[in-house]
């Protein structure tokens, strides 16, 4: 199964200065998940503009299909921060119901959790 990583790039933390930077934090973020998700056969990714998490900016949603999703925030973009983001969304992917245990948890996502969604009610 696989876990799709949904990365806010219109994300700008409270220090981002307009003319200053150049990309959107959550432009930055994006480029660093894709990078480390590349080759993962368990994880996809994608951008969207706004995930409605201004207040914790940079926002990211781990999905699955049938399984729990998870919205984090307040990351700072960096390698470590996307690299943690992949490493959990591939444990999310390995697990039947999204559940991933605590002591398995990337440390750079611990204090990160803002939303967990259950999952859709199948359509039969």
């Amino acid at each position: 199964m696989t876990s799709t990583i949904t990365i806010c790039d219109t994300c700008k933390r409270d220090d981002w200065q307009a003319g200053t930077n150049v990309q959107t934090d959550g432009e930055r973020l994006a480029e660093m998940v894709e990078a480390a998700a590349a080759g993962n056969p368990h994880v996809t990714t994608r951008r969207h503009s706004c995930l409605m998490g201004c207040a914790r900016g940079c926002n990211v949603a781990i999905q699955g299909a049938g399984k729990l999703a998870y919205t984090l925030g307040e990351f700072v973009p960096s390698d470590e921060a996307a690299q943690a983001v992949v490493d959990y969304a591939a444990l999310h992917a390995q697990s039947e119901t999204g559940t991933v245990p605590y002591k398995q948890w990337p440390q750079p996502i611990k204090g990160h959790f803002v939303t967990r969604h259950p999952p859709l009610p199948d359509a039969s």
